[in-house]
């Protein structure tokens, strides 16, 4: 039977520990943030680079991992003994991550290495990171655990909201004008993640009603579902006791951290719901 590695990139935002425990690769992406250059940390390690963000008029820009990280990840596990590699990352319509590790891989190209478009990223691509992980501990070949996984990354959907217009503004997704008149009015968005892409869906007034939106908009038949924050712990408590009571079948209800390379886009407060 093959020995299989699993990676992933930062954006899926695994524990140290269970990345630890599992012996999962974690490539980060990058960010820059004024004179600061950082790599994309682990969940526990975000309060420094948000304090910061809370505090500047400046906004970070991102970047995927350099061809070089993934090679040196891939033949860093072929050194320990791994016959084969499957790589799943952050959705290749939102950041060159994985034109990054096909490019290695075809460096490599007498190695058994799969890559993963995942379509997605944060809670839902960490729960397809748990999958294959569980896929490899019953003896799946690796064929069978990409098979599920690009069947899997069509019936996950992530939804995100913001406290705050101002960090859409920042990044470039609104202007000055549309932030304000947006913040004045009390305007939350609610965007989706479908298919690999964001879209908006629509703009509502008040927080309540966005969550109230976005939890109708969550199937009957939901299996798992992560809650996913930016320095908002509280609110995403509030938000797993409602899906409890909606959602008692569903297998588990989680709540996650984002990370900088996403959260920041999002802003202190942002908060989404993932699942499938």
């Amino acid at each position: 039977m093959s020995k299989i590695k699993i990676v992933t990139d930062s954006t899926a935002y695994i524990t140290k520990e269970y990345a630890e425990r599992e012996n999962i690769t974690i490539v980060p992406l990058n960010y820059v943030f004024g004179e600061e250059t950082g790599k994309d940390p682990f969940p526990g390690e975000f309060d420094e680079f948000y304090n910061k963000l809370e505090n500047t008029k400046l906004f970070p820009s991102t970047s995927q991992p350099a061809v070089g990280e993934f090679l040196d990840a891939f033949n860093k596990a072929f050194s320990e003994g791994y016959d084969e590699i499957i790589a799943i990352l952050l959705s290749s319509k939102l950041s060159g991550t994985f034109n990054s590790a096909m490019l290695a891989k075809d460096m490599l190209e007498y190695k058994k290495i799969t890559i993963i478009d995942s379509l997605t990223t944060v809670s839902n691509m960490k729960f397809l990171v748990e999958d294959a992980v569980e896929m490899v501990k019953q003896g799946k070949t690796s064929d069978d655990i990409e098979i599920y996984l690009n069947t899997k990354k069509t019936n996950i959907n992530i939804y995100l909201t913001t406290d705050t217009l101002e960090y859409l503004r920042r990044g470039g997704r609104l202007s000055t004008v549309q932030a304000t008149l947006g913040n004045l009015l009390n305007i939350k968005p609610i965007i989706e993640l479908k298919d690999g892409e964001l879209k908006l869906l629509e703009k509502l007034r008040g927080r309540n009603k966005v969550i109230s939106a976005i939890i109708d908009r969550i199937p009957s038949n939901v299996n798992k579902i992560g809650i996913c924050h930016v320095l908002n712990k509280e609110d995403a408590e509030k938000i797993k006791d409602l899906l409890k009571e909606k959602f008692p079948d569903a297998i588990i209800i989680i709540i996650d951290e984002l990370g900088p390379v996403i959260g920041s886009h999002l802003g202190p407060k942002g908060i989404g719901v993932c699942f499938y």
